[in-house]
């Protein structure tokens, strides 16, 4: 019977190492070997082949998936490149075994990042389609107009595309709540910019049923009712691949 085979970046998020997305960069850097040769891209493994990630073998281990909530101070990098930025995420936090962020929050940005070493629920979360919540607390550089709240909820067109009708809540003269449920480039700040606004302050306080408890720069593990309600309303959610 022929061995089974997987994908090598999907290898490498189920054994853990980091995103599948991730692993494509790395095979793109030649970073990755398969059996001592560079690999193709979208080349498949199988049981025996020996993986190495700058230098490091790469086995799959069976041990319970780690799963943090992050409060990100601004200056702080969401990338797992620890070889090119100083003042990256993994580095900061120091967790004893390896995990990767789900997504992003950009440089100049605070709050709530989820970090996890289960690659199958990164996609499920980073899906745009699966329509999943994340809320946003925002300061700008003038008073807020009705007008201002209006189009920023019915959506701004950036990168080529209209963003999708958001929830926009007004909680005082400058300051705003809004609720994504996609994550385009620095995509709050630019809408921002398109209106003639500029952000100054930016924190994430929720990804969907998880909301931001910690203080700045620290980190906590999801408790066993914000993991179980976090699977079951995963549970129908495509993969980013999928």
């Amino acid at each position: 019977m022929e061995t089974p085979s997987k994908r090598l970046n999907k290898y490498l998020s189920e054994v853990g190492y980091c995103s599948r997305r991730a692993a494509d960069k790395l095979i793109e850097q030649e970073r990755v070997l398969v059996n001592g040769k560079l690999p193709a891209m979208g080349i498949k493994v199988r049981a025996g082949d020996v993986i190495k990630v700058d230098g490091e073998i790469i086995k799959k281990q069976k041990k319970t998936a780690s799963y943090i909530a992050f409060n990100k101070p601004i200056g702080i990098v969401c990338t797992t490149d620890t070889r090119v930025e100083k003042n990256n995420i993994i580095n900061y936090i120091n967790y004893p075994t390896r995990i990767f962020p789900i997504g992003r929050l950009d440089k100049d940005s605070e709050g709530l990042i989820l970090l996890t070493d289960d690659g199958d629920i990164v996609n499920k979360i980073l899906r745009s389609s699966n329509n999943h919540e994340k809320e946003y607390i925002v300061k700008v550089d003038k008073p807020i107009s009705q007008t201002f709240i209006k189009r920023m909820s019915e959506g701004i067109p950036i990168l080529d595309t209209v963003t999708k009708a958001c929830l926009v809540k007004k909680l005082s003269q400058k300051t705003f709540k809004i609720t994504l449920t996609q994550g385009l480039n620095r995509q709050i700040r630019r809408m921002c910019e398109y209106l003639n606004y500029k952000v100054e302050n930016l924190q994430r306080v929720r990804i969907m049923n998880i909301h931001l408890k910690s203080p700045v720069g620290a980190y906590r593990d999801l408790t066993k009712e914000e993991l179980n309600t976090l699977k079951t309303d995963l549970k129908n959610s495509k993969k980013s691949w999928e």
